[in-house]
């Protein structure tokens, strides 16, 4: 049987003097950029006003109507504008879900898979949102716990927008949207919080506002020629096992998660085969990411 390879080709980690690229989204912000393992990230939260092809995005003050709208829109932190320069703005989930897109080109809103591995990246979850925090008090409140800033993601406390429009956790709390829902009323976000070093997952109302920040995209393609993957996944479509060849000279690590961005499966891959037991697993489309030291490699796998 043909075997197929889906495969999202993982970035080498770029030299110190790619570190500081910027770009500009359509009202013309200028935004500083960050690597972080096989990732690019805005260093700062978005502030546009218009979506990719000069529509305007409502910005909504009035607490009834942001509580009712099923459509995109911002506001400021706390309705002050002046917060703008340091938060940038709090979007609804609908403006993320928009398909005139609110990202600039060659970007988009990360997914809840893609914000996982930015966790894992940072050595998992417990740990990774005080190595994603701006370091001090002069955003953050005290004590502002286990920030180190490490990772130059430099995430600031604009705090949130509740669905029924009131204001929240200015300087306490920082909250990013990702574009993965988990159904009609809820959507999947990350969050960090002044007095822990975690980078919490969970899902909360669309109509609430949280800061957004932009990921950079990653090409995909698909690879018949065995001989130029680092790494080989087969049967794809599987049924209960699958098998991964890796051909990488030390461990690597193995993660399979669901479309929804949970963690199923956690392990370390040998050099050569190694099989993977998926008897237990519905049917259905899942994500394979296999990380190494230098890289990560992400691949689409659909079990019959």
């Amino acid at each position: 049987m043909k075997k197929l390879f889906l495969i999202i080709a993982g970035l080498a980690l770029l030299s110190p003097d790619l570190q500081s690229q910027t770009i500009t989204d359509y009202d013309g912000n200028i935004y500083n950029t960050v690597t972080i393992g096989n990732q690019v990230w805005m260093k700062e939260n978005l502030k546009v006003t218009r979506y990719l092809n000069g529509v305007l995005i409502p910005n909504i003050v009035d607490n009834t109507q942001w509580s009712n709208v099923t459509t995109g829109a911002y506001c400021y932190s706390e309705n002050n504008a002046i917060t703008a320069a340091t938060y940038g703005y709090l979007y609804n989930w609908f403006t993320i879900n928009d398909t005139q897109k609110v990202c600039p080109t060659g970007w988009h809103i990360p997914t809840d898979v893609e914000w996982t591995n930015l966790g894992n990246i940072l050595g998992g979850d417990a740990i990774a949102g005080g190595k994603m925090k701006e370091t001090g008090t002069t955003h953050w409140l005290t004590p502002n716990t286990g920030a180190t800033n490490e990772s130059n993601f430099t995430a600031l406390p604009g705090g949130s927008r509740y669905d029924w429009g009131g204001f929240g956790a200015v300087g306490g709390n920082a909250n990013f949207w990702s574009s993965t829902e988990l159904d009609t009323t809820y959507a999947h976000y990350r969050g960090l919080i002044y007095d822990y070093p975690l980078l919490s997952s969970a899902s909360d109302y669309k109509r609430k506002g949280f800061s957004v920040r932009c990921l950079k995209d990653v090409s995909t393609q698909i690879n018949e020629n065995l001989n130029e993957s680092p790494t080989e996944i087969y049967p794809n479509p599987a049924h209960q096992n699958i098998f991964i060849n890796s051909k990488e000279a030390h461990t690597t690590h193995f993660y399979l998660y669901n479309v929804l961005g949970k963690l199923l499966i956690q392990n370390d891959l040998k050099p050569g085969k190694n099989e993977i037991n998926l008897a237990d697993f519905p049917s259905g489309v899942f994500v394979i990411m296999i990380q190494s030291e230098l890289k990560t490699q992400s691949f689409k796998l659909i079990k019959n």
